[in-house]
């Protein structure tokens, strides 16, 4: 029986598959030849250092059994890669693999990732695993990781730091069958406009087991506002669409989960722990010819702590949106200096929600862990349960490349559950 094309990429991941060409760089001038002149199979070992320029490469065409892989030679001591306007820039590619790099300094994007034209497929079977990209751009809309147009990927242990006034850590737009896993996205006292953004038809992502630190006004965007020139082709009638949030934490920011212009998103089994400003925001911030206003999203399962000075409302609800399609199942209330004034203002109410009961929330690095409230939040057994169910579902290629076991220091290693799950 022939290999599947995720059984040939598990192996990929695992070790050497046959027909790899090992090649190994260690001056920026080299790593620049390599990355633009990789083939199938290819394997591009990275060795220890600091590396200047932009890196880019178009049409890179790996194959399931033979991706390319851009990688650290040595895993504790991954390469810097010095951005000028760019660290990494691919465009129109396939089957690639990006692990365990230090991207650094780039005035507009960390990493990149985008179709070759309007006219050409998407980019497609990305792995962007163990990335650390921090202090990105300044002022304006500058994201950590963009993707534009990409199907079939998964972001899994990356680490965002400080981007762009007006961008994202992890941008998406017109993106589909995605995975954004184990991820550490955090902002200097929450600047920057988001830390994950999904819109212009992006549809069919899963983002489990995240942590957010102040992590932008919006901890997560459902949707936004994509010009006409830029929106995916497609019948998706809304910027964003089947968007799953299962299982994350969240400190600070202005809101945890904004739904803008989304149909059919969901917010489920996250810790939600001091919002600033809302806890969720409905809004509409453009509407396309025959696109929906925001409308059915789901918010169950959460647990949700906040101080009463800090914040305005639970939630924002602004015009044109549609809030009673909204539902609200079981999710926990929590006012922590004043728990009479716990029970929130909803569009709609709560099912079996729980309010005014002190959690036993314990709040420290590594994460948050609530000692009376076990069914509810991001550590809840039922947020394993939903990440397993709905990443097989509108995900399945990225959630067996999420899962896949990895060589670390020449040993086989399974990486440790993604935070959230069991």
């Amino acid at each position: 029986m022939p290999a599947t094309p995720t059984v040939l990429l598990l192996a990929a991941l695992v070790g050497v598959p046959s027909g790899t060409r090992l090649v190994s760089v260690s001056t920026s001038e080299a790593l620049t030849r390599a990355l633009g002149t990789a083939t199938a199979g290819a394997r591009i070992l990275v060795a220890p250092g600091h590396y200047r320029g932009r890196f880019a490469a178009a049409d890179l065409r790996g194959t399931a059994d033979q991706p390319i892989l851009l990688e650290a030679a040595d895993p504790a001591r991954p390469p810097v890669l010095h951005g000028a306007a760019e660290c990494i820039h691919l465009t129109g590619v396939r089957h690639v693999i990006l692990r365990r790099l230090v991207l650094v300094g780039a005035r507009v994007n960390g990493l990149n990732v985008d179709r070759r034209d309007s006219r050409s497929p998407p980019s497609h079977h990305i792995v962007l695993d163990h990335l650390t990209v921090r202090d990105v751009g300044g002022e304006g809309n500058r994201d950590g990781i963009k993707l534009t147009q990409v199907d079939d990927f998964v972001v899994r242990r990356c680490v965002v730091e400080r981007w762009g006034s007006g961008g994202s850590a992890i941008d998406m737009v017109g993106c589909r069958r995605g995975l954004i896993t184990g991820c550490q996205l955090r902002h200097d006292g929450g600047r920057g406009a988001t830390g994950i953004q999904a819109k212009g038809r992006t549809r069919g992502v899963v983002i489990h087991g995240c942590r957010f630190r102040s992590a932008g006004q919006r901890a997560i965007n459902l949707g936004g506002c994509t010009r006409a020139a830029y929106l995916r082709p497609g019948s998706l009638r809304s910027e964003a669409g089947a968007i799953v949030v299962v299982g994350n934490e969240f400190v600070g920011s202005k809101a945890a989960v904004a739904f803008v212009g989304s149909d059919g998103c969901v917010a489920c089994f996250n810790t939600i722990y001091r919002p600033t400003a809302w806890v969720i925001r409905i809004l509409q911030e453009g509407l396309h010819p025959g696109f929906a206003t925001c409308r059915n999203g789901s918010f169950r399962g959460n647990l949700v702590v906040w101080r009463w000075r800090e914040l305005r409302a639970a939630v924002d609800v602004r015009v044109a949106t549609r809030p009673d399609t909204f539902r609200f199942d079981g999710n926990w209330w929590y006012c922590e200096d004043r728990p009479k004034y716990s029970r929130p203002s909803l569009p709609v109410a709560d099912r079996a929600g729980v309010v005014g009961r002190a959690p036993g929330l314990v709040v420290d690095e590594p994460g948050i862990t609530a000692r009376v409230a076990a069914e509810h939040g991001a550590h809840a057994r039922r947020a394993a349960e939903e990440y397993a169910v709905r990443a097989a579902e509108l995900a399945p290629w990225a959630l067996a490349a999420a899962r896949a076991r990895q060589p670390v220091d020449g040993q086989e290693h399974r990486l440790a559950p993604e935070h959230g799950g069991r």
